[in-house]
């Protein structure tokens, strides 16, 4: 029963399952594991382990000073306080991030914060370099900013008091399959084209004005330029975005100012790799490459950089890459910003003629985003962001801040966790710094991975029976002898050694994989991994796998139980707590209709779908989010249109008609009343790819102004029409009141001449005598009478 406890014991207890021998084996199970080193502690090790929880601890007896338990902390080192402007006597001492400076102390498993506050200050002087394509198809372009560098410096001193323009032209490399370089088109590649016969020879990049405030300069230089003639598609910008970004000197760079480097095209970019097609086997070394000239020297030299190498070095120089590419490449390029920090894309007129907005709209854009990125971030170290913007609500795993107004402060919170002990002694640093600043945050740590007690160890020690060294208050003896004193010599049996060995009653001696020897279990050796415990009852190497790696490669196997590094879950840690790649563009976590889990969207609003749920034309808020769009994209109006963050959001493909359609099962109508008092009508469907798609009206509808007199007629014409349907009311009425009258007097007639005529009491005031012939009967009547 004892035995049944004690390993029910071990078992609910962290810092006890990993039957630690010595103190730091025991700060690397758990960060909540402490270790005893107080002398005569512990001697029934099963029961009384040194390692255990700091309270269990001391409640067994151990006092606090003899408890070895250190932890994580933090120390700034240098924090100075945010600015508020960038221009000025005080430009060259602007301080964007607090603090600057930061100290970890960090034990293994262990996890310790600290935050961070950033700024974007006002006034903060702009270099801008204008690089473009000066490829045939580009000449149309070349007319349209012939006078840019006023225009633009003019729009720009509106943002900022301190502003600088610098410019640079590419095409591609001169050298085979990449240009012309047939003898007759060294001099004019141009040479036989109909549709414009005289260009210059093609070139790879070349710098043409350092930054400068004299914008006349710029109009100078461009008015000076040609076009010219390259034989592919594709064009070599990328070799002139990387040389403008590392040849600083050159360029004029400032340090204390924000750097915009504006690439202007109307095709795709050669990639790394794209250069072996010329025999160009060696890969970019990511140097500056400019002659006396100022053109780029190694283009027939090296490859095309990748895109890796592209992002690191406009990282290191703090530059924003603006995508000014036409319509129908501005999907390719959008690509590219995802994995390039720090890039936005903008659509450009065939022309180039919205040049000037689309700047003053990518720097607003830039400028209303705060991000952060790590660089030198040691292996061993994980760390997890939490941002605070504008609302004042904490967004775990988010790095980033949108939609900000110029002078707004936000904040994150960084956790920072050591997965591991690396050497004693190793001190290793990181720095936190946002995307296209040049203030940093720079954090040096150390570990707390020894122990005090062990740097009091005693070699040889009577403790040990000196055969052993006495540290933490245990004994570590030497090779050939073991127990708790170092006692018995290794092949010592017996039966009186049995007992101890069992996990408990019935079970195997040292768990099957090991061998009894003076009260201890020596385990064996497995190709596998170790195997260790106080029964040989544990191992590295029995944990959940996710496809085939062992607790998937993010965690460590810990006596059959995956110990998950920070930033995992998971019975496997398979599970990644990270929830960046769950945000929509909004901002929002899986668009606000659903849940991230594993790093993956699972939507719980009906009719939701999309890799952040951001697709749902059946969500009872879909009209009210896609109006917006509506509000931006078509008429530059509405919530977006006030924070430059229209196309960054709206992103869905609009088509406009004359006459809506709205017989397709599978788009949903929406309507809104616009400021004029119209209805604006649109529908929102998915199409089988995926796209979301708008069809609108391309303008409300709205009624006409009624005419004056066409009222006045109305109104008259219904007072008539009211009166003559009551008089005919009014006349039907008195027709129906008279018909039933004379029906009434009709009846009431016909009985009278019934009763006349068949009323036998009636007699009829007239008897009529029939006449007769013989008048003497009169006579003698009368005679009679008279006498």
């Amino acid at each position: 029963t004892l035995i049944y406890v004690v390993a029910l014991y071990i078992c609910l207890n962290v810092c006890m399952s990993g039957s630690a021998t010595s103190c730091e084996e025991c700060l690397l199970i758990h960060p909540s594991c402490a270790w005893c080193a107080q002398e005569e502690f512990g001697r029934v090790r099963t029961l009384m382990s040194r390692c255990d929880l700091s309270q269990n601890l001391q409640k067994r007896g151990c006092e606090a000073y003899n408890i070895e338990n250190p932890r994580s902390t933090t120390r700034v080192v240098k924090s100075e306080p945010l600015s508020s402007k960038g221009s000025g006597p005080t430009q060259y001492d602007v301080i964007q991030i607090m603090p600057q400076k930061i100290s970890l102390s960090l034990r293994p498993s262990d996890q310790t914060s600290f935050k961070v506050q950033v700024r974007q200050v006002e006034d903060y002087p702009v270099d801008l370099y204008y690089l473009m394509d000066l490829s045939l198809s580009m000449k149309d372009d070349l007319d349209s900013i012939r006078n840019l560098g006023t225009k633009l410096a003019d729009e720009m001193r509106k943002l900022t008091s301190n502003f600088r323009l610098g410019f640079g032209s590419f095409v591609d490399k001169n050298m085979s399959p990449f240009s012309y370089t047939a003898p007759k088109y060294q001099d004019n590649p141009c040479n036989g084209y109909k549709l414009f016969p005289n260009c210059v020879p093609s070139f790879g990049f070349r710098h043409l004005l350092s930054l400068t405030d004299k914008v006349d300069r710029f109009n100078e230089e461009v008015q000076k330029q040609m076009v010219s003639r390259n034989r592919d598609a594709p064009e070599g910008g990328f070799d002139a975005i990387l040389q403008a970004a590392v040849c600083k000197e050159r360029i004029g760079w400032r340090k204390e100012a924000f750097h915009l480097l504006v690439f202007a095209t109307d095709d795709v970019p050669h990639l790394a790799l794209d250069g072996k097609l010329g025999g160009l086997v060696q890969p970019h070394d990511g140097k500056c490459h400019m002659n006396e000239k100022n053109e780029y020297s190694g283009s027939t030299e090296m490859d095309y950089p990748s895109l890796a190498l592209l992002g690191e070095k406009l990282a290191e120089n703090n530059i924003y890459l603006i995508f000014a590419v036409t319509k129908r490449h501005y999907v390719i390029y959008k690509n590219f910003t995802t994995l390039i920090p720090g890039t936005t894309v903008e659509i450009l007129d065939a022309d180039s003629k919205n040049i000037i907005q689309l700047i003053v709209n990518a720097y607003n854009n830039i400028r209303s985003k705060v991000e952060l990125t790590v660089w030198d971030q040691p292996e061993d170290l994980s760390l997890t962001f939490t941002a605070t913007c504008q609302d004042g609500q904490p967004l775990p795993g988010l790095r980033k801040c949108a939609d900000l107004k110029i002078g707004d402060t936000v904040s994150f919170n960084v956790s920072v966790e050591a997965r591991g002990c690396p050497p004693p002694g190793t001190r290793q640093s990181f720095t936190v710094k946002p995307v296209g600043f040049k203030d940093r945050l720079e954090v040096s740590v150390d570990y707390r991975c020894d122990c005090g007690c062990t740097h009091r160890a005693r070699a040889n020690s009577s403790r040990c029976s000196s055969r052993g060294q006495y540290v933490c208050g245990t004994c570590r003896c030497d090779t050939g002898h073991l127990g708790a004193r170092c006692e018995c010599h290794e092949g010592e049996a017996g039966a009186v050694y049995q007992g101890a060995c069992r996990e408990a009653e019935g079970k195997q001696i040292c768990s099957g994989r090991g061998e009894c020897s003076c009260n201890q279990c020596l385990c064996y050796e497995s190709e596998f991994g170790k195997i260790y415990g106080t029964f040989c009852e544990c191992d590295d190497f029995s944990c959940a796998r996710h496809k085939g790696v062992l607790c998937s490669g993010h965690g460590e196997c810990h006596c059959g139980e995956c110990k998950c590094h920070a930033g995992y879950i998971g019975d496997n840690c398979n599970c990644s707590t990270e929830t960046l790649s769950c945000v929509s563009d909004d901002g929002q976590i899986c668009s606000g209709r659903g849940n991230c889990a594993c790093g993956r969207c699972q939507c719980t609003e009906p009719g939701a779908f999309g890799d952040t749920c951001e697709k749902c034309p059946t969500c009872p808020d879909a009209c009210g989010t896609k109006r917006e769009c509506i509000e931006c994209r078509l008429f530059n109006s509405g919530r977006l249109a006030d924070n430059q963050t229209c196309q960054r959001l709206c992103k869905d493909e609009i088509i406009t008609v004359e006459t809506l359609k709205t017989e397709d099962p599978n788009a949903v109508l929406c309507l809104y009343k616009t400021e004029n008092e119209c209805v604006m009508k649109f529908t929102y469907s998915e199409h089988a790819s995926g796209m979301s798609v708008l069809t609108a009206l391309k303008e409300p509808e709205c009624g006409a102004a009624p005419d004056a007199m066409t009222v006045l007629l109305a109104v008259v014409g219904s007072i008539l029409l009211v009166g003559i349907v009551l008089l005919a009311i009014w006349k039907l009425v008195i027709t129906v009141h008279d018909r039933r009258e004379f029906a009434r007097f009709q009846s009431a007639r016909s009985r009278a001449r019934y009763e006349m005529a068949c009323n036998p009491l009636y007699k009829q005031p007239i008897t009529s005598h029939p006449v007769e012939t013989d008048f003497s009967m009169y006579s003698k009547s009368y005679n009679g009478a008279t006498h």
